[in-house]
């Protein structure tokens, strides 16, 4: 069974930086995009940025320039990097797999970690 464990969050204040991490329990080459997701308190979960396996970016326009997503295979570990941090940054940042594959598609998720940005 795929597991994602999400790690790196905490409370930090506005300006400041910190870098998630989320560790796949299966190979991370075998899922075709890995995103990194966000949901505030009341509010509907959003996607924040994601990379294929090719290693292309794409990122939400509010954290465009200021949050980098990466991915180190050999660890089997994405990662999100986050500067310059906002009080709208605020929520639980979830990791989710997506495998497409003879099988068919999935998407696996994480339980999340709390990111907290005090002004």
């Amino acid at each position: 069974q795929v597991q994602l464990v999400e790690s790196g969050g905490g409370l930090v204040q506005a300006g400041d930086s910190l870098r998630l991490s989320c560790a796949t329990s299966t190979s991370i080459s075998s899922f075709n995009v890995m995103s990194w997701y966000r949901q505030a308190p009341g509010k509907q979960r959003e996607l924040v940025a994601q990379i294929t396996n090719a290693g292309t970016t794409n990122y939400a326009l509010t954290v465009k320039g200021r949050f980098t997503v990466s991915r180190e295979n050999a660890k089997n570990t994405v990662y999100l990097q986050m500067n310059n941090l906002k009080p709208e940054d605020t929520g639980v940042y979830y990791c989710k797999a997506y495998q497409l594959d003879g099988m068919g598609q999935a998407d696996y998720w994480g339980q999340g970690t709390q990111v907290t940005v005090s002004s």
